[in-house]
């Protein structure tokens, strides 16, 4: 194995530690306000989104469609999220936010935002940009 074979081997190692842990805290939070990650990345994308077609959820947050009505059944059934016909084609399931599920983002999502920052903290400005583009291009790169 050369050096630089070595050198992939140990970022992957590096960038999955680090991503495990990050995303273990992030889990963490999420779950104090009484939400599991999925539902939590649900609600969030209609939250800033608008309503969303329930069959294009799971590509919009990285799940499989298979969950998504269970998601969507449990978000309903806290109050949080209704289902509704398209005005446009009855075929489209929509599901959107209501007004208990916006009062509820309103109050967490500053704390969640917050929390993340503070994961972020030991990154300056341009580290994250810097990340940013590096994640990306390793991302689109692994996507070929």
């Amino acid at each position: 194995m050369n050096k630089e074979e070595q050198e992939s081997l140990k970022l992957f190692v590096v960038f999955s530690r680090a991503y495990a842990a990050v995303h273990k805290e992030a889990e963490k939070d999420m779950k104090s306000y009484g939400l599991n990650p999925t539902e939590f990345a649900v609600l969030e994308l209609i939250y800033h989104k608008g309503e969303q077609p329930i069959q294009k959820i799971g590509e919009k947050v990285l799940i499989a469609s298979s969950s998504i009505t269970y998601v969507v059944d449990k978000l309903e059934g806290k109050e949080y999220l209704v289902r509704k016909a398209s005005k446009y084609d009855r075929r489209i399931t929509l599901a959107d936010i209501t007004n208990k599920g916006r009062e509820f983002m309103d109050e967490i999502f500053p704390k969640h935002r917050a929390f993340i920052n503070g994961l972020m903290e030991p990154l300056s400005k341009d580290e994250k940009k810097q990340m940013l583009t590096l994640l990306k291009k390793m991302g689109y790169h692994a996507e070929k």
